[in-house]
């Protein structure tokens, strides 16, 4: 019977040894890559689904020689923006990321997040999180970070300021990107320099997704 038992435990052990492995090896090759082979292959099959099947178009692109800078995609107006973002990182072959909670980076499914661009802010040591961001900036050589300028889904009527004062605070440009489903175009801006005028800053934004159309339309 101890032996019996013996084994057991045995066999148990191999497979949640097994089932590390399997773990690490999956979050290695998504999330490190580094021979760049995966990237490469998801680059062309981002562009086939997007641009071929579903017919979207890219106007511009994004900056190469920057190696910091913040993104402001909008409308954000329905749960497929995130998706399509990403199809749009993965399309044009942009190292950009978002920011989550804590919380969602932890073990079994934290290196999916990783692998899809995420980085991690603890609130519990900061009750800043735009200076949370900024010490991020500032720790990195490169940083790409996208954001909605809106904060929700639903309508609002102003946008929030947190992103105008990250690139503030670490003194990056900022890349205008559309979400246009009326006319599936993905348009993206030169670097716009914020100057000394929020208001001016937040006017020029605005007018550069003037008849632009989310996915629902009446939340834009």
């Amino acid at each position: 019977m101890i032996n019996v038992m013996f084994f057991m435990t045995e066999i148990l052990k191999k497979k949640y040894i097994i089932k590390v492995k399997f773990y690490i090896c999956c979050r290695n090759q998504l999330f490190e890559n580094k021979n760049g082979v995966i990237n490469k292959y998801m680059k062309l099959l981002s562009r086939f689904i997007l641009y071929t099947i579903l017919r979207w178009k890219a106007i511009g692109s994004f900056p190469k020689k920057l190696n910091k800078y913040i993104i402001i995609a909008a409308p954000h107006t329905h749960w497929l923006d995130f998706p399509l973002s990403i199809a749009i990182k993965w399309a044009e072959g942009l190292p950009a990321n978002y920011i989550g909670k804590a919380s969602l980076f932890k073990p079994p499914f934290g290196f999916v997040f990783r692998g899809l661009g995420g980085v991690p802010i603890d609130r519990t040591k900061s009750n800043n999180k735009v200076e949370a961001i900024v010490a991020i900036f500032k720790s990195r050589d490169k940083f790409i970070l996208g954001m909605s300028p809106e904060g929700t889904r639903k309508k609002v009527a102003k946008w929030k300021t947190g992103f105008y004062y990250i690139a503030k605070g670490a003194n990056v440009p900022i890349v205008m990107v559309t979400l246009d489903f009326k006319n599936k175009k993905v348009k993206i801006s030169e670097p716009y320099y914020l100057t000394d005028n929020m208001e001016e800053d937040f006017s020029f934004m605005h007018n550069y997704y003037e008849g632009v159309v989310g996915k629902i339309p009446e939340n834009f």
